[in-house]
This record gives C-alpha cells, structure tokens and sequence, in this order.
C-alpha cells in the first residue's frame, strides 16, 4: 500500500484515504501555565536560589510539550511506516515558512521537521519508500480528477469545485495529489509538475520544465 501526506497546523496530517489527523497543538494546551512560570522566572533577582528554582519550573514546562509532542509523532510516524509500503509527503521549507510572524509559533507547535526524521529513519528500519516531492508542485491547486490547475485557491476555501464538476476537501485533494506525483516519479522518474491547462479555453499552455523529486 501507499500514502499520500499533506501536512497542515489545524490538520496536522490529511491522508490521500481521506482521514485526517487533529493537531494536537501540545504547546498552546499548555502556554496559561508556560507564561505564569516565565513570569516569576522575570520577577526573580539574577543570581538568586529562588531565580535558579524558578527556572527551572520553566524547564520543567517545556520539556513536558517536548515529550508530549515527541511521543504523539513517534505513534503517528510508526503507524504509518508499519501499515504503507510507500510513504509520499512534502518537501516543505519549515525554516522560511517559520518568517510568518502570525503563523511562525503554530508551525514550531506542529514540529513537521521532526516528522520527517523520524519517517526518515523508521522507513530505513523497517525497508520502506519514503518519497519527497519538490516542494513547488502545486498539490492543493491541481484538480486530481482532470488535472486543471486553479489560477488562485485563497487559504480559507477548504472546498472547491473545479471546472470538470469534481468537488474537493482542499486538504485531501493536495494528498492525492502529493500521492500520485511520487508514485509517478517511483515508477518511471516522471516530472512531478502537470502541464498546465486552461479552465477556461480547454487548451493547454505553454510547455514547461518539470519539477523531479527530491
């Protein structure tokens, strides 16, 4: 069997079957009692026993996120590899997407790097594929029915209809997508870019180079 992965921050991961996986968001469950400690961690005078306590409450704090966060990925990752042969996800740039200011602190929460080492190293132990895809295809624009690529799919559309009639969940459109591309470039090298086609006219654009997996 194989896999499609669309990573998210509400959906931490959607499948190419169509499950979706909740972000459990481990940091913002626990930043009231993250931000309490911090804050008597600041009140206390520098060099102080009390100052030396306090920090490490702080400490105590993070690395309960971190062993929340470490072990949720461990059982997702490990499901994963033992029930697909072929696993195909994203080759996404989390240390530019983390730029974003209003969206830099739910994308350290998600910890999609982190994912990815331990798909990495699992799919090494236990013999499976695990597939990059460039990270310029366009997974959620791309209609996995006709293959027409959309000319704008704002954030906040979750579904859209295409111009074939095919209606799509935005999120598990992307990972059939992503599936079919690595899949594609599995089996033959193939690009992993569609040629474009006008929803409008019906003929295609100009040609261009496609995109290979990393």
């Amino acid at each position: 069997t194989a896999v499609g992965i669309d990573a998210g921050i509400t959906t931490l991961v959607t499948l190419s079957t169509g499950e979706k996986i909740t972000n459990p968001r481990h940091e913002r469950r626990d930043r009231t009692r993250l931000a309490k400690a911090q804050r008597v961690l600041a009140k206390k005078e520098k060099g102080s026993r009390n100052r030396d306590k306090a920090r490490v409450k702080v400490a105590k704090v993070h690395a309960r996120i971190a062993d929340r966060r470490r072990d949720f990925l461990h059982q997702l990752t490990t499901r994963l590899v033992r029930e697909n042969q072929t696993i195909v996800i994203e080759d996404l740039t989390v240390r530019n997407m983390v730029k974003n200011r209003s969206l830099a602190r739910a994308i350290s929460d998600a910890a999609w790097t982190d994912m990815r080492s331990m798909l990495e190293y699992k799919c090494t132990w236990y013999g499976r594929n695990l597939v990059a895809i460039d990270r310029w295809f366009p997974s959620t624009k791309l209609c996995s029915a006709c293959g027409t690529v959309q000319d704008k799919l704002p954030l906040h559309v979750r579904e859209w209809t295409c111009g074939c009639g095919a209606t799509h969940d935005r999120d598990v459109n992307a990972a059939c997508n992503i599936l079919a591309a690595g899949l594609a470039v599995t089996a033959c090298g193939a690009g992993v870019r569609p040629q474009r086609e006008s929803s409008r006219t019906g003929q295609p654009a100009a040609k261009q180079e496609p995109l290979t997996a990393k």
